[in-house]
């Protein structure tokens, strides 16, 4: 279904899930980034966002994002947009990623489930998208659902997979020379048989693949393949509790920008065995590539100012082969931001272990 049903909305805001790659380049080629289009760190910032322009314009706002954004969007809707509140309409649309009876990775499948109920239950009205919903169905949809939003209600689209389509693709690049799986590469060398959490999306999936070729096993690693940004939180705990061991959190931009408050958390407790990398292309590659806001900011003063030690940011392989050494013999809290490109291989795979053989693993290895 073409999405020209959107172009009644005027203020677009969330974060980007590669269901709805369509509706993504959709609204990049109209928008930009602009006040007409923030990509917020996480999906309650976009609920919060989209509140701030129906206050200040009286129009009804857009939110997009994955089904397993819902989460995040539960306390601001429930205690802040509800009509028992403020009563702020907006719309969302949310890509239905496991759907039953659709295969999907294993951190999808009981958010999949629950998607309809979990919205229902926030008192927002859903409509299912689906590959044969046409758009004259949508428009009518939108026409029943404006007396909800005139009286400060929400309301949902919930995108089956395949089901949107656009005529363009957007690239996304920067000016970065190393790859992700280089620098994991590295990463993986100099650890040696330490600890390693690893954050969700193409990071995870491509440490797995370098284990694999290395013949070395997975006992080393922890996955996370859900819970975006929650993966140093897990690295934080792990290292306070097994001191003794070394322990290396591969972040990215987009994870690490979306629960930002952990590393003020971190650095409170500064664990001398904890080393934090975020791996930096500026994007969501891992759902698309639409650019993150960390091109623009310095992590490395955000992390010296949330008390870790040891912060650095690198670009070149020398310059990451140095700092890794140096973290590695460090007896402090440390933390590298390596400036990465946006791109993977064509044929990188998925782990081919399930997540509780994961855990099961890591945790006799610890």
């Amino acid at each position: 279904m073409k999405l020209e049903f959107l172009e009644k909305f005027d203020f677009f805001t969330g974060v980007p899930d590669s269901l709805l790659r369509p509706f993504c380049d959709w609204v990049m080629d109209r928008y930009g980034i602009s006040k007409n289009h923030i990509i917020a760190a996480n999906e309650g910032n976009a609920v919060a966002l989209a509140a701030g322009y129906h206050l200040s314009t009286g129009k009804v706002p857009v939110v997009y994002m994955q089904n397993s954004g819902i989460g995040n969007i539960i306390n601001p809707v429930a205690s802040l947009m509800n009509t028992e509140v403020y009563g702020i309409p907006c719309v969302f649309i949310v890509g239905w990623r496991a759907e039953p009876g659709v295969h999907d990775e294993p951190q999808h499948i009981y958010q999949g489930k629950v998607t309809v109920k979990l919205l229902e239950d926030m008192d927002i009205e859903t409509f299912i998208i689906s590959k044969e919903t046409t758009e004259k169905e949508v428009l009518k949809q939108l026409e029943e659902w404006q007396p909800l939003l005139d009286k400060g209600k929400q309301v949902a689209f919930v995108v089956k997979k395949g089901a949107l389509e656009f005529h363009k693709k957007i690239k996304y690049q920067n000016n970065n020379a190393l790859s992700r799986e280089e620098i994991i590469e590295r990463i993986v060398k100099v650890s040696g048989e330490d600890a390693v959490i690893s954050t969700t999306g193409k990071a995870s999936r491509e440490l797995f693949e370098i284990r694999e070729r290395e013949k070395q096993g997975h006992g080393y690693d922890f996955l996370t393949v859900g819970s975006m940004g929650h993966s140093s939180s897990i690295a934080l705990s792990v290292a306070l509790n097994r001191k003794n061991k070394k322990v290396w959190c591969i972040d990215g931009d987009g994870a690490a920008l979306m629960h930002l408050g952990s590393m003020a958390v971190i650095g409170a407790n500064a664990p001398k065995n904890l080393v934090h990398i975020v791996i930096n292309n500026a994007s969501h590659e891992t759902v698309g590539g639409m650019p993150t806001v960390a091109e623009k900011i310095d992590f490395v003063a955000i992390a010296k100012g949330c008390g870790y030690k040891n912060a650095v940011s690198v670009d070149s392989l020398n310059a990451l082969d140095k700092a890794l050494m140096n973290a590695k013999q460090s007896a402090e809290l440390c933390f590298i931001e390596v400036k990465c490109s946006i791109g993977s291989r064509a044929d990188l795979g998925r782990p081919t272990t399930t997540a509780k053989q994961n855990k099961e693993s890591f945790m006799k290895n610890l």
